[in-house]
């Protein structure tokens, strides 16, 4: 057999699943991952319409390639890869490529604990994993500065109304909204489907109405939205539920509005919102901040530092989560297959 594409990956899960491209992809050109990633953003954008839409991907789906490092630091890189955008950084992301290197031997694994250094997209990811067994059970790694852009801002959003929002960069821009203005919703996956609705207008709105700016990454804007409350849970200090967009609406439509719900407490939404609550004077520093997702799973934060980015008053966060591995594919692409980018249809996709 001969196919026109063959990718090896590793399939991984922190609720949300997040695929790994081990292999089959040939040299992606850049100085540096970033360079990679903007090579592959404007001229190979077909791995990541192949590897996350149907039939090999549904709407939830990221995915990762893992590319030769170039800081001399570094022991690997990785590009992130998601339905509609490409982030230069991702703490569950992060997590899952940890997870496979050392999991699947390609970098080697120390016990009780193993260093390793990753080159992301936003720069070098220092990670700390405790390993037991041959497994890594937890995955602790140090941010990017993270910094609050705007807080309390009053949005005007078209059928919703005045909402009270804060926007924190994390590695992404996040709009956040403290959920409790809504009476009827609540962080339970129940309600997941008007959760995403709510929470992608709230994002356009900012994304419309509220300006930020980030000089290593131009053009950056609000890309995500993070619903947050109380968890109730006493292994949890607060919850989130985050939401990716998943393509383009109208406001004339409300009913057209959706998104896709992040199902693990998100790396760089936890340390965006730990940004804005340390702006507010709400978390100081060496403080754990357990971050829960909609699944129930925590992350655990701390800040550890005051920077600065992008201009800005900043802190650096540390985060730590868990990820598993599900599976070992080897994807292909059929020589005749009418569909050399996958597939959406709008039973499932917006």
């Amino acid at each position: 057999m001969s196919f026109k594409r063959t990718v090896q990956a590793v399939d991984v899960h922190s609720g949300i699943p997040m695929r790994v491209i081990t292999g089959g992809v040939p040299n992606v050109p850049g100085n540096s991952v970033y360079e990679k990633m903007k090579w592959l953003e404007g001229e190979g954008d077909q791995l990541r319409k192949l590897m996350l839409r149907e039939p090999r991907g549904y709407p939830p789906y990221c995915c990762n390639l893992i590319v030769p490092p170039s800081h001399p630091e570094a022991d690997a890189g990785f590009v992130i890869m998601e339905q509609v955008e490409y982030p230069v950084m991702s703490g569950g992301n992060t997590i899952a490529v940890a997870t496979v290197l050392l999991e699947m031997g390609m970098l080697p694994m120390q016990e009780p604990v193993t260093e390793v250094v990753l080159e992301a997209p936003a720069g070098l990811i220092r990670v700390r994993v405790e390993c037991h067994e041959g497994k890594a059970k937890n995955v602790t790694f140090e941010n990017v500065p993270a910094f609050a852009a705007h807080l309390d801002a009053v949005l005007d959003v078209p059928h919703l109304g005045k909402v009270t929002v804060d926007v924190g960069w994390g590695g992404m821009f996040y709009v956040i909204t403290d959920i409790r203005q809504f009476e009827h919703l609540k962080l339970v996956p129940e309600q997941a489907q008007e959760i995403a609705r709510v929470a992608s207008m709230i994002r356009q709105a900012a994304a419309e109405q509220l300006p930020v700016h980030h000089p290593d990454y131009p053009g950056i804007g609000i890309t995500v939205s993070q619903m947050s409350g109380p968890s109730g849970d006493p292994n949890a200090d607060w919850k989130n539920a985050v939401v990716m967009s998943s393509g383009a609406f109208s406001w004339d439509d409300p009913s057209t509005w959706t998104g896709v719900l992040d199902r693990c407490p998100s790396g760089t939404g936890t340390s965006a919102k730990m940004a804005v609550m340390h702006a507010k004077g709400e978390l100081p520093l060496n403080q754990k901040f357990r971050h829960q997702g909609i699944l129930g799973t925590v992350y655990t934060g701390e800040l550890i530092a005051e920077s600065t980015a992008a201009g800005n008053a900043a802190v650096v966060p540390r985060i730590t989560g868990s990820s598993w591995i599900f599976g070992l594919n080897t994807l292909v692409l059929d020589k005749d297959d009418p569909f050399p980018e996958g597939f959406t249809v709008g039973d499932l996709w917006a």
